[in-house]
């Protein structure tokens, strides 16, 4: 991966950190064993997904409020690169934000790698600044992971899953054509990847959530 691809990977993210006050929620972790796997009805295909509680408590607990509330029914996958991942859980189909919880603790020193089909949170410079967004990746990528705390570079990103069914879909998203809309200068799919809702195996489908309000500041600033 480039550097010009990993910095519009920070600038892309950034907007949601930037309207952000609050400090990273104190999330209050899961039992070490809980691994529930997820499912993502998406407009292509179901993506089942593995979640790694023991690894990564505090993000697996931060996914799974959002799961619970309905909160990515009806977001899109706005971000597809092949050959490096595609990214959503925050936008709408018209790729207007939607109001988050505060951000979560980054846990990218757990140990896990960005391995192809991983599942990790995505995030702007600030180690801490993830919230609702993921990202799912396309191939083994090191360079993703956590080498040190001395920088947003150098702190990586927080593995929380992997993808144990549907990667034939993952790579089919992945190869749709994209464009430039709304706040994004390339890498839109199109058409839009709409995630129709999320649901735990064995629980229910929550309703979709009401919340639709765009966080403040989030649509102003633009990747280069």
């Amino acid at each position: 991966m480039s550097k010009h691809l990993l910095t519009a990977f920070f600038l892309l993210a950034t907007p949601l950190a930037m309207a952000q006050t609050a400090k990273p929620a104190a999330t209050a972790a899961p039992p070490a064993a809980a691994s529930p796997s997820v499912v993502l009805h998406t407009s292509q295909g179901d993506i089942t997904l593995q979640l790694l509680g023991d690894k990564s408590p505090k993000s697996v607990a931060n996914f799974l409020r959002y799961v619970h509330e309905g909160f990515y029914a009806g977001t899109v996958f706005h971000r597809v690169i092949p050959g490096y991942l595609i990214q959503g859980g925050l936008y709408t189909k018209e790729l207007q934000p939607r109001r988050t919880h505060s951000p979560v603790q980054s846990e990218a020193d757990n140990g896990l790698s960005n391995q192809r089909g991983t599942v990790a949170v995505a995030r702007g410079a600030d180690p801490n600044s993830g919230t609702s967004q993921f990202f799912i990746n396309l191939v083994d990528d090191r360079r993703l992971d956590y080498v040190g705390n001395q920088s947003g570079l150098t702190w990586g990103y927080a593995v929380f899953g992997k993808v144990v069914k549907g990667m034939d879909v993952v790579d089919k998203i992945a190869n749709l054509p994209t464009r430039g809309q709304g706040p994004f200068a390339a890498d839109v799919p199109n058409p839009p990847v709409i995630i129709e809702s999320v649901n735990v195996v064995g629980e229910a489908t929550p309703a979709a959530s009401s919340s639709t309000t765009s966080a403040s500041g989030s649509t102003s600033t633009k990747s280069p």
